[in-house]
């Protein structure tokens, strides 16, 4: 599972071309910190560079945002490619793994959500850069579910997968507040509970 945490090390690489030192750089703070809470001098410090080279490279923090937002949508895409390998032709398999990769994601104590949720919450303008990439990912990601749902047999796949999408949701904010241990810790017993309903 692709996380921004991930990109931090990155950052602290000084032979890296600046527009990816100021990718890591806004990658690991906005992760971190939260977008709003994170000023492009930061960035440009966290990066090794100046504000300058920054704007040179991206047209403004809402720009930086959206790239940083399509980045991590296209890693967290790998781990469907990852599944796929994983389990050809078992798409049942499949979303049992990605039930697991989900609760491994959540209720690992380094992690703090999913970056695009967070970004959501905090982006309310529709008209922000961001919106559409996040927007784009997440219809992306149900696709994906009701997909794999209805190549397992279900009679209701869109049902099924908006269930499935609607608790990893629920659980990636339920374990920010009362912790890994809590409700989220059950993700993979829940999905499976929901699975079997469809399948009786």
């Amino acid at each position: 599972m692709a996380s921004a945490a991930n990109a931090a090390s990155s950052s602290a690489n000084p032979q890296a071309p600046p527009r990816e030192r100021i990718l890591a750089a806004a990658s690991d703070l906005f992760y971190r910190q939260g977008i709003r809470a994170v000023g492009v001098e930061a960035i440009a410090e966290a990066a090794g560079t100046n504000k300058m080279t920054l704007y040179r490279h991206f047209a403004s923090k809402d720009e930086l945002v959206a790239e940083y937002l399509r980045r991590l949508a296209a890693e967290s895409g790998g781990l469907w490619d990852e599944l796929d390998a994983a389990h050809p032709g078992d798409p049942r398999a499949q979303l049992r793994g990605w039930l697991a990769a989900m609760e491994a994601h959540v209720v690992d104590a380094g992690q703090r959500g999913c970056a695009l949720a967070n970004a959501a919450i905090e982006l309310p303008e529709k008209d922000h850069p961001a919106r559409r990439v996040i927007e784009e990912f997440k219809a992306e990601q149900r696709d994906r579910l009701v997909v794999r749902c209805r190549l397992s047999g279900i009679a209701e796949p869109e049902l099924l997968a908006d269930e499935l999408f609607l608790l990893i949701e629920g659980a990636r904010v339920n374990v920010q507040s009362v912790g890994p241990s809590g409700p989220a810790s059950r993700l993979v017993r829940m999905g499976e509970a929901l699975i079997a309903s469809h399948l009786s």
